[in-house]
């Protein structure tokens, strides 16, 4: 009985929601299956937490959680988009009901905040920014209170900790937006950082996600590939089958210019590309064959690289249908200089004509310009 006490305390002290140990098994292990992505499982264990708690709001919230992981697996992709903000539209409802019976429920402040914010955060993605501001506008608020409300929940500063880069980070990236920001609080990069980080630390619900968002800060924003690696490797290893954790790992090499190590990592992303593992798809595919090969041709195994361009090229081809990108073509041009490096001509031609066809990235054009003129010698 003393131990089941302890238990309970410990618990409430983590998170302040007043969750049963009970409760708070079942949504962690939901969590857990989010990112290692088990979508079906999770869907499952959200709706029966619903069914059986049904005045507890995260059960809803996390349903939606859902739903932004398979955003996470192919940003480009909208055909999760409606869903996801319905089912956050409904957690956001849901949260309302509650706090009119009582204003202070600090759960139902929490997760209306969060799916205020992952709606907002959405809206950022899809470069819907006043909608995201006003989304961000809405959440502050409320995770303001949630913190009074229980000063010691950690999760809290999720909310905070990305408000306060964002709010800073994205007008930096896209100046058209920030006349608008000015009729909202000011951020503070270096402080939202350090936020994030405390909840990667210290956090219950949000310890992941944070994770994630640091990783995505320093890749992304701050360009320290080093501290996103570590992050990154973290992630992996806690969940060694979700694809963005497993290919940041090697984003992150690639950056480090451990071309060795990066090899072997994307190598083990198209493995599991090849064997159908959830959500190793074909841009994922493609893009674990590019740096393979790449991997191949630095270190002269020219043979196996062509084999892995050629992949890369092919579904280049198919996935660029309508906008070819940098995979394609350095694809192109590449596969034209280990052409020149067999010592087979004209198929060097063939590849640094079809370079020329399409955009130019990074040099792409002079580089097949010049190895049009003079074959490129290993």
């Amino acid at each position: 009985m003393l131990n089941l006490f302890l238990i309970l305390l410990i618990n409430l002290q983590t998170h302040s929601f007043n969750f049963t140990p009970r409760q708070d098994s079942i949504l962690q292990s939901g969590i857990k299956q989010i990112y290692n992505i088990q979508f079906e499982e999770a869907e499952q264990t959200f709706k029966q937490f619903v069914k059986k708690y049904p005045r507890n709001p995260a059960g809803r919230f996390f349903y939606a959680m859902v739903d932004w992981w398979k955003i996470m697996l192919d940003l480009q992709q909208t055909k999760y988009d409606e869903d996801f903000i319905h089912r956050l539209n409904v957690s956001i409802d849901f949260c309302d009901s509650l706090l009119e019976e009582n204003s202070n429920d600090v759960a139902a402040l929490f997760f209306k905040g969060g799916a205020l914010g992952f709606r907002g955060r959405l809206y950022s993605i899809r470069h819907e920014f006043l909608k995201a501001a006003l989304d961000a506008k809405d959440a502050v608020p409320l995770i303001a209170k949630t913190r009074k409300l229980a000063p010691d929940n950690k999760d809290v500063e999720l909310g905070f900790g990305i408000y306060n880069y964002y709010a800073v980070a994205i007008p930096e990236e896209f100046p058209f937006i920030k006349p608008m920001m000015i009729f909202f609080p000011g951020g503070d990069k270096q402080k939202g950082l350090e936020q994030l980080k405390d909840v990667a630390l210290n956090g219950h619900f949000a310890k992941y996600e944070s994770m994630f968002f640091v990783m995505l800060v320093y890749y992304q924003f701050e360009k320290n590939y080093d501290s996103a690696f570590v992050y990154a490797k973290k992630l992996h290893l806690l969940f060694p089958n979700n694809p963005v954790f497993h290919k940041y790992v090697g984003r992150c090499i690639v950056h480090q210019a451990n071309w060795i190590q990066a090899g072997e990592i994307f190598k083990g992303v198209f493995r599991k590309c090849r064997m159908n593992f959830a959500g190793y798809n074909e841009k994922t595919e493609r893009e674990a064959a590019y740096y393979v090969g790449n991997w191949y041709k630095i270190v002269g195994l020219y043979d196996s690289a062509l084999v892995y361009f050629r992949i890369s090229e092919l579904l280049s081809e198919k996935l660029d249908a309508r906008k070819p990108t940098g995979f394609l073509a350095n694809s192109l041009l590449y596969l034209g200089m280990i052409y020149d490096a067999l010592g087979k001509r004209e198929l060097a031609l063939e590849k640094y004509k079809a370079t020329l066809k399409i955009k130019d990235f990074k040099g792409t054009h002079k580089l097949a310009q010049r190895y049009l003129k003079n074959p490129y010698k290993k």
